[in-house]
């Protein structure tokens, strides 16, 4: 038992960053972040506009939002797994890479004027199972390269790097490059993704980047893959903190794509009801872009000071309140202030949720309750899109801009009567006196 011990001890010293490492490695991985982010944002602001242009039915457009997030639905757990098991920097370097491929036969696709709807909903889910692989263990890898005091600063700095190359530059990027062609809205990204998986491949460190285990089986024991989902899942349900996000993120996200998945409907073209120009709609995601870089440069004290979680509640009602804007006052200025809410609350939101998990979840469990939570929070984004198609087709666009938000701030009302601060810091020291058992023996 005390050979045990001292070996989890110095597995966890290991995978501990030292402040000049962790500040290191931490801004590689922030460009490569920046770098992927701009290219998901060029692809992914223009992806509407050309779904547009194929066909008006409200249901296909949607399923263009749903390709992109079935494979979390399906895949999120085995990823998890895989996540877990392996060097998370290496499968990440290996995803944008396969990234790359794909955006060189869209291309290709787009050049020979083959491009139909049904070919567009194919590219962007096979986009989207390199985007699992590579998400998954982004997030995973931010515990091991970064100090635990440092946790909330470090997300806010992604989250808002996130949002300023996706949306601030890259959506806008995107609906210039459409302007050009199809061609181009993935021909220009593929130069760039190349520039990215070159500046990802320098984060390493000599002992890789593979978490210490966290299984219920033997320390030597062979686990099967079916073993680590089960026991992912399992720690998941469990959980008095994670279990109550994970239905709510999975809720709140099941709306919020139903909405933005017919929302290019509203507001651009002759027949919608705002009648913006194509080029004018990445500028909206832009906007959003800005609240969001805005409410991600919030300090965190003076969260900490009204208590974190109270915040997150009320910076997602606000969010849905913004939401209702749209629909009651369908114009450009009406809906640029909107998106100002919008992005500002849901940043604010995000970063305190992403702390939260990583500071009462072990980093060796990461991956495989992160592949959990995110086939309910992000799977049910797969189902959203075309419930919002059915029910604009079936009942018109502005019920689905009414019920959605008002649906959101039902859930948000739930999840405050199941987490509170007092909650997280119980589940946080639980954590701490698990870490502590192995040094104790």
């Amino acid at each position: 038992m005390r050979g045990q011990g001292s070996h989890a001890t110095r597995e966890a010293t290991m995978d501990r960053p030292s402040p000049a490492t962790g500040n290191r490695l931490f801004r590689i991985h922030l460009a490569g972040v920046a770098g992927s982010n701009l290219v998901d944002g060029a692809v992914f602001g223009a992806m509407p506009l050309i779904a547009v242009t194929l066909t008006r039915d409200p249901f296909l457009v949607s399923l263009t939002t749903a390709a992109f997030w079935l494979p979390w639905l399906l895949g999120s757990l085995f990823v998890g797994v895989v996540v877990d098991r392996g060097d998370r920097a290496r499968i990440r370097q290996r995803a944008l890479a396969a990234r790359v491929g794909i955006l060189v036969a869209s291309t290709a696709v787009a050049l020979t004027g083959t491009l139909t709807i049904w070919v567009l909903i194919a590219l962007v889910l096979l986009h989207a199972v390199t985007e699992l692989f590579s998400d998954l263990s982004a997030q995973a890898l931010i515990p091991q390269i970064v100090e635990k005091e440092r946790l909330n600063q470090a997300n806010s700095r992604i989250l808002g790097t996130e949002t300023l190359m996706q949306n601030f530059v890259g959506q806008p990027l995107g609906g210039l490059l459409f302007t050009l062609g199809t061609a181009w809205v993935f021909g220009v990204p593929a130069g760039l993704l190349v520039l990215v998986v070159l500046v990802v491949a320098r984060l390493r460190r000599p002992e890789g980047f593979v978490a210490p285990r966290e299984s219920d089986a033997a320390p030597d024991a062979v686990v099967s893959v079916r073993s680590d989902i089960a026991f992912g899942l399992r720690r998941l349900v469990q959980h008095p903190v994670v279990r109550p996000l994970t239905i709510f993120s999975g809720f709140s996200n099941l709306f919020s794509t139903a909405y933005t998945s017919v929302l290019v409907l509203w507001v651009v073209g002759p027949e919608s009801r705002v009648g913006l120009e194509p080029w004018h709609y990445p500028l909206l995601m832009a906007v959003l872009s800005a609240g969001a870089v805005l409410g991600s440069l919030v300090p965190s004290g003076p969260i900490r000071r009204l208590g974190e979680f109270r915040v997150a509640v009320g910076s997602w009602i606000v969010n849905s309140l913004g939401l209702l804007i749209p629909v009651m006052f369908p114009t450009w200025w009406a809906i640029t202030i909107a998106c100002v809410i919008v992005g500002f609350s849901n940043m604010i939101g995000n970063v305190i949720m992403m702390s939260i998990r990583q500071r009462v979840v072990p980093a060796g469990l990461l991956g495989r309750i992160g592949g959990s939570s995110r086939t309910i929070v992000f799977g049910t984004m797969a189902i959203g899109a075309p419930l919002g198609g059915l029910i604009a087709s079936r009942f018109g666009l502005e019920a689905v801009f009414w019920s959605m938000p008002i649906a959101t701030i039902l859930v948000v009302l739930w999840v405050a009567t199941q987490v509170n601060q007092r909650v997280i810091q119980r589940a946080e020291a639980a954590m701490a006196a698990a870490s502590a058992k192995p040094e104790s023996r």
